[in-house]
């Protein structure tokens, strides 16, 4: 499953707040209720990589198919540079909606 952080912007009262999900949904604003605000941007969190402290290791965490109302975050892979960790994530895109039952 995929993971997104919302970002929100409500038109009735002004208010912009940003929500984790598994999709990008509508939301309900938490400042005056007003409901079926579309996000105005997402971000996708799917995948996440940690660097360590020295940067010689990128630590990518996959959030899998089977994650419902949490990232559930596992260990994917670990590259040993950006590059590498950029790559393997393209890759897995790119197969990733394949896998989505």
């Amino acid at each position: 499953m995929a993971w997104f952080r919302n970002h929100y912007h409500c038109g009735d009262c002004g208010s912009d707040w940003s929500d984790e999900w598994s999709c990008c949904c509508d939301d309900e604003c938490p400042n005056c209720s007003s409901s079926d605000w579309s996000p105005v941007d997402s971000e996708d969190l799917t995948f996440v990589v940690e660097a360590d402290a020295d940067d010689n290791n990128f630590t990518i965490y996959e959030s899998p198919i089977s994650a419902e109302d949490d990232p559930e975050y596992r260990l994917a892979a670990v590259a040993t540079n950006r590059q590498s960790a950029t790559a393997y994530i393209s890759l897995r895109m790119a197969t990733y909606w394949d896998a989505t039952p």
